[in-house]
This record gives structure tokens, C-alpha cells and sequence, in this order.
């Protein structure tokens, strides 16, 4: 059996001569977004000002190591190594104390020893894809400069302009902070925050490692955890009952939204963002309301209730009368975006108001304004959460549907407004709610848009690369061109068969194309269908209908 080793070690252990780290060609590209990044300062940052001199725990790294060698092939952590080099990276191009500098650039790379016989190396090799960029504009002194200067439609892969991006945000942050800011985040790094290292030499081992280290309801959940706890807690004549009505909740929802239930449980009870692992908060944040006997308020009152609530969110089949279709197509579309942080509000409103359809719409409505915002915004995890821990605390204060939180700001109303008017086609993870959003608003009134399609893509209508002699390139200057591309106006929603089929036609082929038996016809689609002619007149007048459906619908 292969020799396992598991160990906690601290960042300036890690990154040393006691590892060379390696990402095999067979992984995944570096993927990180920088809303991960940004998240990765902040959980640093936020220890710091903690202050309390505890371990801070950034994970773990799964390797296939020798124990009699420093070379490391990286099974699971390559995201985050990558992103902690970035990182330290930046602090060093930034650092004004000789020192620091050296101390900062000895963790990224091995200077090298002749008498240790270590040759200067980097500590981490990317795949062999990225690796000389990668070298070259962050693991070498002063080059973070260069690599924002860069432009990012030149760059030859995913994962380098992911690399540039996750710079230039953790850049941005990084010089808002004083000299001295910056030299006590380096120090945290390196001597209070750890990594537990999983090694092993044999690599199917360590893929084993992996698999049962990410597998899901093998080992008991904090949920099995708490129902020991609370159904322990109740007398042996109902134990029984109540046993069987928590493991009825749990069969009702699956065992992954069993187990996030608990995560917005938490949530709507202490009305702030997560701190320490749900074991620890659930306990003391909600389970001790329920303590001495009380089990059964608990199951009664709270666990029963709101997994009733979550299948009814995720399920759309909310039935209280007149407006019940419009709350759940409330539901519909927050289930679109893509985070679960407004989860807790909406339990809440539902427990709270589930009897009244016409207070549910206004307050979903708001809702999903806000949320949409923060999504358009690209607003990162830590002040997402703390803007819907604000909303609850409001909430359970009784300030309805007047809660601060609920409304946006004069500045964000501009900022969601400014991104809706720029490049959408480039957010990829945010075009695709905006025009589905725009397809219901454009829809006639007394008919319903639905999405039957297995797939929905976006499509633009001036391509993005017109071939010689194209009818475009006569309708368009270059600098037209590159200003309507890839912006509201030119794009359109269309099923997944049909996007390779559409192409680079020229406009009145191209329509002909949308108009084939068996597409999905969305009705911001439709539209495009009754022009003549596709120019940067019609454009500019398209995208101020546009933007006027969408500033109207979010009141901005």
C-alpha cells in the first residue's frame, strides 16, 4: 500500500525548497475568476484584521510525492496555488522595502544554492501551455506591470487571460493599502496561514485521495450531525415521529439541498456572513434556541417549514390564490442567476408572508432587482452576502418592504446601467440573464415567453469576424464595427442547434437561417426578423428601446 503523509504546513513551508511544484499536463487550465480571487484576499484580509494570532486554514493540496524528493505533481490545489503565487507576486512588485522584496521573491522562485546543489527555478510550473507566460509575467521580479499593460485579446488562452485578470484585480486592491498594510498581510501569509499538504507517491493513490476528499454524503454531513443532536434531545415517545419528519424533509429536498437548507437556516438566523464552518455556527447560532427539550420546536417550527419553503422556491409551485403565477415567475428568474446568496431573504419572505401573493410579488420584485444588480455589477461574495445579511437583520426588524438594504443606491443604479450599455457579449456569465430578461420585457404582454429549448446560447447578428467581401464591411466601419459588436443591441437568443448554423451570412441570409422549422423563436429574436437592413443607425436607435425596457424594469 502507497505511503501516505498528511501534514499542516505554513505558506512560507510551502512555498520553499521543500516542494517543486508541478501541474501535469493532463489537468484542467488555470480557471480562477476574479470574483474566487478577490474572495481569497478578503478571507486573508479578514483574518488580519482578526488580529487573534490563530492558524487561518486555506485548505488543502493533494500531491504525488516522493517524501525523499521535493518534486510535486498537483492533483487538487493547482487553482489555488496559482492564485497564491499571483498574489504574492503582486505584493513583491509592489513592496518598498528591499527585504521584503527579496524574502517575497525567494517564495515565488528558488534563487538557487550551489552548495544545496537547488538550481534557480520557479516554485510552481504551470501546464506546458502556460507556463513560459506564466514565468515570465508573474514569477519574475517587476513584471506584474507589464502584464497589465498587456492587451487581453492578444493573449493565446483561457487560462493566461485568466492569470491577467486575477492580477489586475488583486493589483487594484492590493494599492488602496499602506506599505505597512501590505507587510502585515505578507507576514500573516507566511506565518500564520496554512495549507494541509496530502502526499503520496504513487498516483493512483492520490486520485483515490481526491475522490473520497470531494466526495458528497459518504461521510456524515453536519446535518446527519444535527439531527443526532436535536432528535437525541427529544423523549423516546416522539423521537420516533420526529425522526421520521426530518428524514421526510430531507428525502423531499435531496441530500444537497438538505444540506445548503441548513447553510440559509444559519443565515436567516444570525444575519451575517458565515465564519467559521457550519458545525461550530449552526450550533450556537440556532440549535441553542432549541435546547432543554425543545427539539420539536425546532423540527416544528423551523427545519419543517422552511425545507417546505426551499422545494417550493426551487419547484416554482408556490399556490395561494390570485398572483401565484407571478410570484413563481419571480422564482424562475432568481433561479437564474448564479448564486444562491438571495436564498435566505427569499425563505424568509415565504415563511413569513406565504399567505399573501400580492406582497410576495413586490417583494420578490425587489429582490431580484438587487440581485441582478449585484450580478450585472459582478459584485463578489463577501459584500454580496453582507448586503443580504443587512436585507434579513432589516427584515426581522419589520422595515418590509421599506428595508434600506432591499433599494439601490443612486451609484449603483449608474454602475448596473453603465454595464448594460457596454460590451454585455464579453460578461459571459451575465449576458445570458440580461437577454433573457429582455426577451420577457419585449414579449407581447398577453403572451407568456417561455424557454423550451435544452440549450440557450447567444448569438450576434453583425459577426464578429465578417468574411471579405462581406456585405458588412460595406454597411460598417471598423470603428462601427467595434462599437455596436458585441453590445445589447446586436445580440439575440437563439437554441443551441442553430448557433453554428447562423455563421457569418450576410443579414438577409442570416435571417432566413434564424427562421428554419424547429428553432426556438425567442421574441428579442423575432424582432431582428422584421428588419430590412442591419446598420449602426438602426443599432443606436435598438439599443436605447433596449436599455429603456431594462431601465424601466429595474428602476434605474
Amino acid at each position: 500500500m502507497a505511503q501516505l503523509e498528511a501534514r499542516e504546513v505554513p505558506l512560507h513551508k510551502v512555498f520553499c525548497s521543500d516542494y517543486d511544484f508541478r501541474i501535469p499536463d493532463y489537468q484542467r487550465p488555470y480557471a480562477w475568476e476574479t470574483e474566487q480571487a478577490e474572495q481569497l484576499l478578503a478571507d486573508l484580509e479578514e483574518a488580519l484584521f482578526r488580529g487573534n494570532g490563530e492558524p487561518y486554514f486555506l485548505g488543502s493540496l493533494v500531491l504525488v510525492k516522493d517524501s525523499r524528493t521535493a518534486d510535486a505533481d498537483v492533483i487538487d490545489g493547482q487553482q489555488r496555488l496559482t492564485t497564491l503565487t499571483i498574489l504574492l507576486a503582486v505584493l513583491r512588485d509592489l513592496a518598498q522595502q528591499p527585504d521584503v522584496v527579496t524574502n517575497l521573491v525567494a517564495m515565488i522562485a528558488e534563487p538557487g544554492n550551489t552548495v544545496l546543489g537547488l538550481k534557480a527555478k520557479p516554485r510552481l510550473t504551470l501546464r506546458p501551455r502556460d507556463a513560459d507566460f506564466f514565468r515570465q509575467y508573474i514569477q519574475t521580479l517587476g513584471s506584474i506591470e507589464k502584464l497589465l499593460d498587456l492587451n487581453p485579446h492578444t493573449l493565446k488562452t483561457d487560462a493566461q487571460r485568466a492569470l491577467q485578470a486575477n492580477a489586475r484585480v488583486l493589483h487594484a486592491k492590493l494599492t488602496t493599502r499602506t506599505d505597512e498594510q501590505r507587510l502585515a498581510l505578507c507576514t500573516l501569509m507566511g506565518v500564520q496561514t496554512f495549507l494541509v499538504a496530502v502526499s503520496t507517491p504513487d498516483l493512483d493513490s492520490a486520485h483515490r485521495i481526491f475522490s473520497v476528499m470531494n466526495s458528497r454524503g459518504l461521510d456524515l454531513s453536519p446535518a446527519d450531525i444535527f439531527k443526532a443532536h436535536v432528535i437525541g434531545d427529544i423523549d423516546d415517545d416522539a423521537s420516533e415521529t420526529y425522526a421520521t419528519r426530518w428524514e421526510d424533509a430531507e428525502e423531499s429536498l435531496g441530500r444537497d439541498d438538505f444540506s445548503d437548507l441548513f447553510l440559509h437556516i444559519r443565515m436567516i438566523f444570525s444575519g451575517e456572513r458565515a465564519r467559521q464552518e457550519l458545525l461550530k455556527e449552526f450550533q450556537t447560532q440556532v440549535l441553542d434556541h432549541y435546547k432543554r427539550g425543545r427539539g420539536k420546536d425546532f423540527v416544528d417550527d423551523v427545519l419543517v417549514p422552511y425545507a417546505e419553503g426551499f422545494a417550493v422556491i426551487r419547484d416554482q409551485r408556490y399556490s395561494a390564490g390570485d398572483g401565484s403565477d407571478e410570484v413563481n415567475l419571480w422564482f424562475r428568474r432568481l433561479l437564474q442567476l448564479d448564486n444562491n446568496d438571495w436564498w435566505p431573504a427569499a425563505l424568509w419572505a415565504l415563511r413569513h408572508h406565504g399567505d399573501d401573493p400580492e406582497w410576495l410579488c413586490s417583494f420578490f420584485g425587489s429582490l431580484e432587482r438587487l440581485a441582478a444588480s449585484m450580478f450585472i455589477r459582478r459584485v463578489y461574495t463577501t459584500p454580496r452576502v453582507q448586503r443580504f445579511a443587512e436585507l434579513l437583520k432589516e427584515l426581522s426588524a419589520s422595515t418590509g418592504l421599506g428595508s434600506p438594504s432591499l433599494q439601490l443606491t443612486e451609484r449603483e443604479r449608474a454602475e448596473t446601467l453603465h454595464r448594460l450599455d457596454g460590451d454585455v457579449y464579453y460578461e459571459t456569465r451575465t449576458r445570458r440573464y440580461i437577454l433573457l430578461r429582455l426577451d420577457e420585457l419585449v414579449a407581447e404582454k398577453d403572451v407568456m415567453a417561455t424557454y423550451d429549448a435544452p440549450r440557450i446560447t447567444v448569438e450576434h447578428v453583425l459577426p464578429q469576424n465578417p468574411g471579405p467581401g462581406s456585405q458588412w464591411l460595406a454597411d460598417f466601419t471598423v470603428n462601427e464595427r467595434a462599437q455596436w459588436t458585441h453590445r445589447l443591441a446586436n445580440l439575440v437568443l437563439l437554441s443551441r442547434t442553430k448557433n453554428s448554423q447562423a455563421q457569418n451570412l450576410d443579414f438577409a441570409v442570416k435571417k432566413e437561417k434564424y427562421l428554419k422549422r424547429g428553432v426556438v423563436t425567442f421574441p428579442l429574436t423575432t424582432q431582428v426578423l422584421g428588419q430590412d437592413t442591419w446598420t449602426p443607425v438602426l443599432l443606436e436607435k435598438r439599443q436605447s428601446e433596449l436599455l429603456g425596457l431594462l431601465t424601466s424594469e429595474w428602476r434605474l
